[in-house]
C-alpha cells in the first residue's frame, strides 16, 4: 500500500492491531482486508497534523468502519444457508500455549460475539480484550460514558453465560486429537463415538456452496455417522486431515492435494470432543492458505 516502513509510518506499526480488532469484530478475514483498506485511505487522506494519538486514531476508524459493515451484513447472514461460522485462521503455535489469548481468539468466542448487537461487540472487545478504558470506548463510539459502562456489563454478562469454559492442557488436547484423527481415518463408528460427549452438537458451513448439514447435529451417535458418511463419499477421496492451530487453538486442517478443504475446531473436556465446527465453504477457506497478523 505504501513504501513507508514501520518506524515511519503508524499505520504500518499498527496494522496486526487494526486487523486483530476488524477480525474479531466482523469473523470475517475478507471483510477485515476491506475495513483495512477503508482505514488506510482515510488515514492517508487526513492532515496527520493533526492528530495527537494516531493510534486511537486508527482504532477508532477500524471500530466504526467495521460496525458499518457489521450493520450491513447482518441482513445477508439472517438468509444464510444453514450455520454461519467464521471464517478460520491460522494462528501461531504459541497461540495454542496461552489458554486465556486462545480462548479469546477462538471459534467458540467469534460464534458468540455474533450473538451481541455490532455495539455490544465493539464494546466488549474494546474493553475485555484491547484493554481500553470505557471513557476512551465513549470517545472511539462517541456515545456517553455511563451508557457505555452499561454495554460493557451486559455484553460480559452475555458472553459469560454463553460461553462455558473447557479446560484442557496441551498435551491431552493433542493426545485427543490423534485419536480422532486415527479413528476416522479408520472408518471405525465405535471408536469415534468414543471420542464424543454423548450430549454433542457439531455445526457446518458450507454456505450453500458444498455439501452440509444445514441445522446443527445433536448427539454423539448423529454426529460421528455424519462424520463417517461425509468421509465415505466419493468427493472426499484424497482428504488428509493433519493437526494445526485454528484461532488459537489446536484443531484440524484437511487438504486434498495440498488445497484446504476444510477446518475443524472443538472444545475438549475429560478427553472427549463436546462442540465442532466444520467450515467447509470455500469462500471462507483463503486464512487457511496464508497467515495474516494476529494482535
Amino acid at each position: 500500500m505504501t513504501d513507508a516502513t514501520p518506524d515511519s509510518d503508524p499505520y504500518i506499526e499498527h496494522r496486526r492491531l487494526l486487523f486483530a480488532t476488524a477480525y474479531r469484530m466482523l469473523g470475517s478475514i475478507t471483510d477485515a482486508e476491506d475495513v483495512l483498506q477503508d482505514a488506510w485511505l482515510a488515514w492517508n487522506s487526513t492532515d496527520r497534523a493533526t492528530i495527537r494519538s494516531p493510534r486511537a486514531y486508527l482504532v477508532r476508524a477500524v471500530t466504526n468502519l467495521s460496525l458499518n459493515r457489521l450493520t450491513s451484513t447482518r441482513a445477508t447472514r439472517e438468509t444464510y444457508v444453514g450455520p454461519w461460522l467464521p471464517e478460520p485462521l491460522i494462528t501461531s503455535p504459541d497461540a495454542a500455549a496461552d489458554a486465556e489469548k486462545a480462548d479469546i481468539i477462538s471459534t467458540a468466542m467469534l460464534v458468540v460475539l455474533e450473538t451481541l448487537s455490532p455495539v455490544e461487540r465493539a464494546v466488549f472487545l474494546l474493553r475485555e480484550v484491547f484493554g481500553y478504558s470505557h471513557g476512551e470506548i465513549a470517545d472511539t463510539l462517541d456515545r456517553p460514558e455511563p451508557t457505555i459502562r452499561q454495554i460493557a456489563r451486559r455484553a460480559r454478562e452475555h458472553v459469560r453465560d454463553r460461553r462455558p469454559r473447557f479446560d484442557t492442557d496441551r498435551a491431552e488436547r493433542e493426545k485427543v486429537t490423534a485419536r480422532f484423527i486415527a479413528a476416522c481415518a479408520g472408518g471405525d463408528l465405535n471408536a469415534v463415538m468414543e471420542l464424543l460427549a454423548p450430549d454433542v452438537t457439531a455445526w457446518t458451513d458450507g454456505g450453500g456452496k458444498v455439501t452440509a448439514a444445514i441445522r446443527p447435529l445433536h448427539g454423539a451417535s448423529q454426529v460421528s455417522r455424519w462424520i463417517l458418511g461425509v468421509l465415505a463419499k466419493p468427493e472426499s477421496a484424497g482428504i488428509v486431515p493433519e493437526p494445526a492451530v485454528i484461532n488459537g487453538e489446536l484443531g484440524l486442517l484437511c487438504t486434498i492435494e495440498g488445497v484446504p478443504v476444510a477446518a475443524l475446531t472443538f472444545d475438549i473436556a475429560d478427553g472427549r470432543l463436546h462442540n465442532l465446527w466444520f467450515q467447509v465453504n470455500p469462500d471462507k477457506l483463503h486464512g487457511l492458505r496464508a497467515g495474516h497478523g494476529m494482535a
